[in-house]
């Protein structure tokens, strides 16, 4: 039954169902009621969900054959996704990558330290990729044209700083600039002074920084980038 099918979509994506009526502007109880009760959803309620929630599969919510989300080929047909992989990552399927608000999350400090208590936007599922604790939305132009502000770049969290950089590789960082702090995401070179690291942006525009590895807060290997393509 349909309503079956969208409460297992909405339990597997995480969403509450106030927050999911909220989204397709129900009522409040609608749809938990039609799920709950095994109740049929109305075909303009239908066409909404599917309008706005573009990974789920149409014919899986509909018949249920095929897969809850759409595949690779349907996904990535306004989408373009690079990924930064090391010869040592293994792809992994069916991942739910959390998509998170860094401004609502009030930074990477708190996300890193706690993720079970942050909501996300969403979730993005993407075939073959290397395992990723979660994604943000990237601002400025420091990795142009490589990125370009409001691209989304896919994480690995790096827990030990000091130890376990990967020299040369493109890192998601929080900085402590003068009690700021300080987001960007940068190649990280080895620095010629002892406890510093060395910044390194893809814009030319941009100069290398030093830094003192101490004033990094936060740090995640980037392992892919989404750029959302416009369709006229």
């Amino acid at each position: 039954m349909v309503s079956e099918r969208l409460g297992e979509y909405i339990e597997k994506k995480g969403f509450s169902f106030y927050a999911f009526e909220n989204s397709l502007g129900a009522g409040r109880g609608s749809i938990s009621k039609a799920v709950k009760e095994g109740k049929s959803i109305g075909s303009n309620v239908i066409e909404n969900i599917l309008s706005i929630y573009s990974d789920l599969n149409p014919i899986w919510l509909l018949t249920g054959t095929e897969t809850m989300f759409k595949e690779e080929k349907d996904f990535l047909l306004n989408k373009s996704v690079e990924t930064y992989g090391l010869r040592t990552d293994r792809s992994v399927d069916g991942q739910q990558i959390p998509l998170y608000d860094i401004e609502a999350v009030a930074g990477l400090v708190p996300l890193f330290q706690d993720r079970t208590t942050q909501t996300p936007l969403d979730y993005i599922s993407i075939p073959r990729l290397p395992k990723c604790d979660g994604a943000v939305y990237v601002t400025g132009d420091s990795m142009y044209p490589l990125l370009k502000s409001g691209d989304i770049v896919l994480y690995k969290e790096v827990n030990d700083i000091r130890n376990e950089i990967f020299w040369g590789e493109m890192y998601l960082l929080s900085m402590d600039m003068s009690g700021e702090e300080y987001i960007t995401v940068k190649y990280i070179q080895k620095s010629e002074q002892i406890g510093f690291v060395k910044l390194v942006s893809q814009n030319k525009h941009h100069q290398d920084k030093d830094v003192e590895m101490t004033k990094i807060k936060a740090l995640a290997l980037v392992k892919a980038s989404i750029r959302i393509n416009s369709m006229h």
